[in-house]
């Protein structure tokens, strides 16, 4: 298939703007028209309770998952056809939340931070040194690429996955609630360190969350995303400090500030059923 033509806007384009996803599992819709833009060296977080739909919108956005409806473009381009999802996955990494969950336990970490590589033949004779570059660019700097990963705790083990997901050089990362299994002191190092990350490679990022600290922490922009739909939008500042949404409102009142351990949203917020199959 003959890959989509450029709009003639790439240059000015954002990085990713997706509009109108939809998709539904049988009657439950899962996301309901959604649009997302990321530009170029921005994060956007996408903020929601448990089973709100961020775990699906992320993967619908690389192409783990098809959407039903909508378009996804990238640097100004429609992406359409198997080989413009694979060279979007070549230009999007993926965090994902569990760090113990994500990595085979039978690889070396050499050989985790090297799939991506393998997966779309990028790996060359050069190889073993590059995956040495990036366990360095994540502070694993000394540690032995033939160690299995048993050997390192959680954080480390995350840090992993991040070198995983810059292996082949991406614009933009997704990271599916990349601290939400680890300790409060580790979470901290991780999102500094992806900050340092963003400011040294130019790296978008879009931040999948429940967490209100991490968003103030990390975020240029926020949407906030109730039963599959985006219910509200803005700048982090806007958001966080003058929420208009009812249900963001309770969002940012749910989220205790107190005690580090707490800062999650724990209970459940329902201001409406989930959509099904019939009309809005």
């Amino acid at each position: 298939m003959k890959e989509p033509e450029g709009t003639g806007t790439e240059e000015t384009a954002p990085l990713l703007d997706a509009t109108g996803l939809t998709k539904k599992y049988g009657q439950y819709t899962a996301l309901d028209s959604v649009d997302v833009r990321i530009e170029a060296g921005r994060t956007v977080s996408i903020v929601g309770e448990s089973g709100s739909g961020k775990s699906t919108l992320a993967r619908v956005l690389v192409g783990l998952e098809r959407a039903d409806s909508g378009t996804v473009r990238f640097r100004g381009r429609t992406v359409r056809g198997r080989r413009a999802w694979q060279a979007l996955r070549r230009s999007v990494g993926m965090v994902f939340q569990d760090p113990y969950e994500s990595i085979d336990p039978r690889l070396t970490i050499g050989e985790v931070v090297a799939e991506p590589l393998r997966a779309h033949k990028l790996y060359r004779p050069d190889g073993r040194d590059r995956v040495r570059r990036l366990l360095d660019a994540v502070g694993m700097e000394g540690v032995d690429p033939d160690a299995y990963p048993h050997r390192f705790s959680g954080g480390q083990r995350q840090r992993v996955c991040i070198a995983r997901a810059l292996a082949t050089d991406p614009d933009l990362v997704i990271c599916d609630e990349p601290t939400s299994a680890l300790d409060v002191s580790v979470q901290a190092q991780i999102l500094n360190l992806l900050l340092e990350l963003q400011r040294q490679r130019g790296l978008s990022y879009v931040f999948i969350t429940h967490d209100l600290e991490v968003v103030r922490r990390i975020s240029d922009e926020v949407d906030v995303l109730l039963h599959g739909s985006v219910v509200e939008r803005g700048s982090t500042d806007q958001v966080t400090r003058h929420p208009q949404h009812e249900y963001t409102r309770r969002l940012l009142g749910a989220a205790p500030t107190a005690s580090p351990r707490e800062r999650r949203i724990g209970t459940r917020i329902a201001l409406a059923p989930p959509h099904t199959g019939g009309q809005r």
